[in-house]
């Protein structure tokens, strides 16, 4: 699993204006990132509206990027859920043969205790597959402490990574300081990247990477190379549109950048909508700075 490094992109998922799965747009955006420094893919995550999509769209979608990805970059694939048998289930019955790794969300809205959460990632691990624990508190309703990562890390080798996305960033320190010497820990907060990949960090897997992956990939290659003045100059001209493009949640803002770049259409399913247009402006005008 030692190429799951540097930056992942979780891929949005592009809609025409009927809403149907846009797959033109699709394979531009793999491409763009292929072609832009992009380490490995991450399908049917949280960014990719994956709530909206049918199980035929998802299987489609997956079909497609895997076909056009042709093994150029290695591939991660959201299976998640708040019932634990279900995501068993899923784990067991999809075909996993082109992917790295299953990156799972912790169970939403039940907001289970942490040894729920032991417990549900234990079950998870015991179907033998390589298995991404992704904690984001912010969406989920509850915290996967550090404690509960490094149990679950030191019990379960195949519970190889943590996309780490809580709010508070000495989370990731103590797991960086503690972890088994092969548990990796990948940013699962854009803004906290650098920080985190020059504290021991694998890098992110990222939303505003997909927008500019030359950037974001070359300030994670600069950090991982430990050329700390240079990988700062990169992350301090983009800390503004990270923080633009999650002020009325994800994927809004990026789907904008992306079509502003000519990439995808700017449609999203409900219940999520695009970005206001004074957001749209304000990102719009940080992406002209970008570009001087």
């Amino acid at each position: 699993m030692g190429q799951l490094k540097g930056v992942g992109v979780a891929l949005v998922t592009p809609f025409n204006e009927d809403l149907s799965v846009d797959f033109d747009s699709l394979t531009k955006l793999i491409d763009y990132n292929i072609d832009n420094g992009t380490n490995f893919l991450v399908v049917l995550g949280t960014t990719a509206e994956a709530a909206t999509l049918s199980k035929e769209e998802k299987d489609r979608v997956v079909a497609h990027i895997t076909k056009i990805n042709n093994n150029r970059l290695p591939l991660v694939l959201g299976i998640g859920g708040n019932n634990t048998a279900e995501v068993v289930t899923q784990i067991k019955e999809t075909d996993l043969s082109d992917f790295d790794a299953v990156l799972s969300v912790s169970p939403y809205y039940n907001k289970p205790n942490q040894e729920g959460l032991y417990q549900h990632y234990k079950a998870l691990a015991e179907t033998g597959e390589k298995i991404i624990i992704y904690n984001v508190p912010g969406r989920t309703g509850q915290n996967v402490e550090a404690s509960t990562t490094l149990r679950l890390a030191k019990e379960f080798p195949n519970l190889f990574m943590v996309k780490e996305a809580a709010p508070n960033i000495l989370q990731y320190f103590d797991i960086l300081r503690q972890k088994p010497e092969n548990f990796s820990l990948m940013s699962g907060d854009d803004e906290y990247t650098l920080p985190v990949t020059l504290a021991g960090g694998d890098g992110v897997i990222s939303v505003i990477g997909q927008a500019y992956p030359k950037e974001f990939s070359t300030m994670v290659k600069l950090a991982r190379n430990r050329e700390v003045d240079e990988a700062y100059k990169i992350h301090n001209s983009l800390v503004e549109i990270t923080r633009l493009i999650f002020a009325e949640g994800n994927p809004c803002g990026v789907k904008t950048i992306l079509a502003e770049k000519g990439l995808i259409k700017n449609y999203l399913r409900l219940p999520l909508v695009p970005a206001s247009e004074g957001l749209q402006e304000k990102i719009k005008q940080e992406m002209q700075k970008l570009e001087h």
